[in-house]
């Protein structure tokens, strides 16, 4: 572990995480049915979706839909930044790869279609690290959650329109399923200042090397 991660957690974000991890196993392995991963794509040369945002976010939504019902895929997280996004999902049916492979297929063909455009869409297939503890969890979902502050995008984690915490708040609605958020709901207004309080440059890039890794590990 890296040395700005190796402190734990305070309890209140152990708190936070832990209804989650009650129904997770202990035993990492590099496939699993049981324990999240997160998933990431770049748009081809890093360059912005040929589409705009508030469309892309209809079509994906309407993918991430699709593979939910057809492969079975739990979804709990997802952002969509102006040339990638962020998945934490499980894998119950263990069918990561066609669901994925279908879902990268499908959007860049409809993004193609809609913007007349030839070039690929995607810059490489996409990434996925899994996420074997409840310490990693809350890192990762942070993280993801803040990518549009940090990108200054928007000035807080709950007011970026591309990301399923406004529908988990009620600030919107959405068509992605997704699965019951105990990290958020455990403890409302501790979840609230968490995700509020700006991190250390250091623990922002610990997750993120963290997150490029096929088992997430600090």
């Amino acid at each position: 572990m890296d040395s700005d991660s190796s402190s734990k957690l305070s309890v209140t974000e152990s708190a936070l995480g832990i209804a989650f991890w009650l129904r997770m196993p202990h035993k990492p392995r590099p496939r699993s049915n049981e324990f999240p991963y997160h998933i990431t794509a770049r748009a081809n040369n890093r360059e912005r979706f040929p589409i705009p945002l508030d469309e892309a976010w209809d079509l994906f939504s309407d993918y991430l839909y699709f593979i939910s019902i057809c492969f079975g895929i739990r979804i709990h997280s997802f952002v969509l930044m102006p040339n990638h996004f962020h998945l934490i999902m499980r894998d119950p049916e263990m069918k990561l790869a066609e669901a994925m492979n279908y879902f990268m297929k499908e959007t860049s063909r409809a993004m193609a279609q809609s913007s007349r455009k030839i070039n690929r869409m995607w810059g490489s297939r996409y990434s996925s690290s899994l996420i074997t503890s409840p310490l990693y969890y809350l890192h990762a979902y942070r993280y993801v959650y803040n990518n549009p502050v940090r990108a200054k995008l928007s000035d807080t984690p709950f007011a970026y329109p591309y990301s399923t915490l406004r529908a988990l708040l009620g600030e919107g609605s959405t068509i992605i399923p997704l699965e019951p958020d105990d990290t958020l709901f455990e403890n409302f207004e501790s979840a609230i200042e968490w995700l509020s309080t700006p991190q250390k440059r250091s623990e922002i890039e610990s997750t993120r090397l963290a997150l490029r890794r096929k088992d997430f590990q600090l």
